[in-house]
This record gives structure tokens, sequence and C-alpha cells, in this order.
């Protein structure tokens, strides 16, 4: 083939690629990142096949991943995933006692100056993207390796039950560093899991031993269900999405709206935007499931099934359908959620003491700053603490209603209910828009109820201060 006939066939693709991304409304990097994105689903069942023991396939899950990594980024996003990659495992190497703490601050720092070089917000705003999404898994990755290699030196004896399972006793080679930090591409969009699991699942160990006795359980049906509800999620976001764009708060007609329209149409954008997320997610549950590192054991039913919970990083009805926003950690964005209550939020509780309003705001700041370092994202998280808050003192007022009295506990169910989709939707706003102006002048059109709500709460929740009932029983 000569360099005039290379030429045409390259023409042809972009053509191909320019139309295909005009047909579902993305930009042609987008395109590339989700193609290479759903080739992860069997570049992970491949993973089952290779042969060579676990040493291949800690070559194939490094080298899948960096492939993978060069053909929807380029080459300068393996560069950067080396970085903190490196850092992280240099602390490990020189410094043990401190490993942990000096990677959590190289590997955010390092992050933190790649979102403020790109500007990522604005890049996936536009509808573009870069390789900084990626990176936000790997920091957590190696982060979270760190920890549990400095938490290896610790006396198991006061030790969370989470510390207990995680940590490692010895520093896992380069090569089991890298397949854990790109394996298959899982680093696109996560979901993040844990160091050891991951080598359990490569040598066969743990739950992942299987015999005549215990057989490997059947990743399929499971990987089908995912991939059903992959082509839900964007058949859904694609329809909602030119009815509830984000250009609309812009428009002179959203101005015109009363106070109604203007907060339902907040709830229907939250809503629309939120199925682009469960769609990235069922991605990934399809391809860890394949791959087998999503079992997470057996349920406890007659006959047991296989649970995949490793897998899920998206309960859909759990957050759509959440009675509390204290639910809504436990079903959006799993594992990181599971990331930061494990590494940050009870690693500031001291011990003898409970947690407070301060773990939960200090958690949230770093997950706001681990998005990045715009007013949208640190206002966001700092919504979500007070939503948060604000649904405890609900529910405290809640278990304080004798149990004879279920129309005011049935009332005060629903309260919290609505409160958590009103206070959601309405901060999920800044989470989008990003820029401190149009935050402030899409809160501003419903006066602010999203962050007068949650404060007025917590205010009555120190005038309002009951105790839980008691049943009959328990008094005598």
């Amino acid at each position: 083939m000569g360099d005039s006939d290379l030429s045409y066939v390259t023409h042809s693709m972009e053509l191909e690629m320019e139309a295909m991304a005009s047909e579902i409304r993305v930009s042609v990097p987008v395109l590339r990142f989700l193609l290479c994105f759903a080739a992860t689903i069997p570049i992970s069942f491949v993973w089952r096949l290779v042969p060579g023991g676990a040493m291949a396939k800690h070559i194939y899950s490094a080298t899948s991943g960096a492939v993978l990594s060069y053909m929807s980024f380029g080459f300068s996003s393996n560069v950067h995933f080396l970085a903190p990659m490196l850092l992280g495992y240099s602390s490990m190497v020189l410094y043990r006692r401190r490993c942990g703490l000096i990677t959590f601050f190289l590997g955010f720092g390092y992050l933190i100056g790649c979102h403020v070089y790109y500007m990522s917000g604005d890049a996936w705003k536009e509808g573009g993207i870069d390789a900084t999404g990626a990176l936000m898994v790997i920091a957590l990755k190696v982060i979270s390796c760190a920890i549990n290699y400095n938490d290896g030196l610790l006396k198991e004896e006061g030790l969370r039950e989470a510390q207990k399972k995680n940590r490692l006793l010895k520093l896992p080679s380069l090569i089991e560093y890298f397949g854990y930090c790109l394996c298959c591409g899982s680093h696109f969009a996560g979901p993040v899991y844990e160091m050891k699991d991951y080598l359990e699942w490569t040598e066969r160990k743990g739950i992942w031993i299987h015999s005549e006795k215990e057989p490997s359980p059947s990743p399929y049906g499971a990987t089908v269900r995912a991939l059903i509800q992959t082509a839900f999620c964007m058949s859904l976001y694609l329809y909602l999405v030119p009815q509830f764009p984000m250009s609309r708060y812009t428009e002179p007609i959203y101005q015109e709206w009363g106070f109604w329209k203007r907060l339902g149409y907040q709830y229907m954008f939250g809503f629309t935007t939120r199925w682009k997320y469960y769609f990235i997610w069922s991605i990934s549950e399809a391809s860890v499931i394949i791959s087998g590192l999503g079992f997470s054991g057996w349920t406890n039913s007659s006959p047991p099934k296989p649970r995949w919970d490793r897998a899920k990083n998206v309960n859909i009805l759990g957050v759509e359908l959440a009675k509390s926003a204290v639910q809504i950690p436990l079903a959006w964005n799993i594992q990181v959620s599971t990331w930061l209550r494990h590494y940050v939020y009870e690693r500031l509780i001291q011990k003898g003491n409970k947690p407070g309003f301060f773990q939960l705001l200090a958690t949230q700041t770093v997950s706001a700053v681990w998005h990045g370092l715009y007013p949208g994202y640190i206002i966001f998280f700092v919504q979500s603490a007070l939503m948060i808050a604000g649904s405890r003192v609900i529910y405290r007022w809640q278990q304080a209603v004798p149990t004879n009295m279920t129309q005011i506990k049935e009332i005060l169910v629903c309260l919290n209910f609505a409160y958590t989709i009103l206070v959601l939707n309405y901060s999920c706003v800044s989470f989008m828009v990003l820029s401190l102006h149009e935050t402030l002048a899409a809160y501003g059109s419903v006066y602010f109820i999203g962050t007068i709500v949650p404060i007025v709460i917590l205010l009555l929740g120190y005038i309002i201060n009951p105790r839980p009932a008691r049943s009959k029983a328990r008094k005598e």
C-alpha cells in the first residue's frame, strides 16, 4: 500500500468517525475514547485466556491498559500516568513508614497540577476529553496501595476491618504494580479496587480459589445484564439531553419561567445528566465482571449465586429513589465513596471519638479537590455535606417518633425523600456549570432554596433535639 492509499484510508476513517460522532452528538475525541472504553470488555475477557501464569497476566494487564491509553489519549497520557505511579512506588521503596502520607500529597499534588494545566473541567463541559479523568482513578489506586503497604507495619490489634483486609505485608513487584494500575483499561472510569484483591485475583487466591466443590462462577449472565443496562442508559440519555441542555440556564426563556418551572427544570437537568454517568459505569461494570475481578463471593441463598459487587459503581434505583441523602454515597460512585470512607473519613476519627461534621466536610473537600479546582466542584461538595447533615437531622426526628405514631413517621420519611430530591438536583447544577458566576445565577434563580433549606434544618436540629423513641419492652 502506497502513501497515497494510506492517506486515503486515513481520511476515510476520519470522515466516518466525524459522521458517527455527529450522529450521537459527541466530539471525535470523545467518540475515540468511547470506542477504546468499549474495547475494555473484550480485552478483559481475553485476560481469562492468557497462558503462562500470574506473571503473563500482569504483563497483559499493564500492556493492554497502556495501549488503550495511547489509542484514546495519545502518548503523553502514559507519561502522565507514570509520574504518580513511580512517585508512589518510590515512596514505598525508600520510606515505608510514611509512604502513605507522602503518596497522598504527591499524588493529589500532581493530579491538581494536571487539572489546572489542562483545565480539564472546561474540556469536559465543552464536550471534549483528556487523560485527567483516568489520572484521577490512578491517583486513588497508587495512594491506597501505599497506605496499605504502610499499614503492613502496624500491629493487627486496633486496626479497622478494612485495614486488616487490605494491608500489604510485602512490597508488590514493579510489574504487579503496573498491572494493578492499568489493568485492561480499568483506569478509564474505574471502579477503584485494592491491590490485595488484584493480586489474589491474578494468582487465584482467596475467593478466587476454585475446586470441584466450588466451581468458578460464570460471569456471562451478569455481563449481559450490564450490557443491557448500558444500552438503556445510553438511549435514555440521548433522548433526554436535547430536551434539557445545560445551555438553557443562560437562555432568555429560562429567566421568563416562574419559580416552580425553574425548579422542575433543575430536577430534569440533574436527572438527565446522571444517565451519562450510569452509561459509563455500566460499561466498566461489564468489563470488570467478564474479567472475573468483579466477583465478590456467593450469596446465602439456596442455591448460592455469585455476587459481583466489586464491579458495581452505581445502583441506579438506589440513587433515584434514595429515601435519605445519607444513602446516596452508598449508591453513587460506590467504589470511590468506599475509598473516601476508608482512606479519609475513617482515618480522621480519633480513637474514642465519634465522627462529626468536620470529618464529613473534610471528606467532601478531598472529593472536590480530586475532581478539580473549580468553584462548581467545591460548592457542590460543600452542598453535599450540608445535604447529608440535614438528612441526618430529619432521620433523627423520624427515629424519635413513637412506634404507635406511624402517620407522623411516614410523613417524615416522605419529607426526607423530598428533601433529598430537592437538594441533590439543585446542588448538581454547580457540578456541571463549574463557574462561580453561572452557579450563583442558577442557584439564585430558585432563591437559593437548596442551600437555605439544609441550613434551616440543621439549625432546627439544635433546637428540636429529641431522644430516640424506646419501645415499651425495652423500657421494662
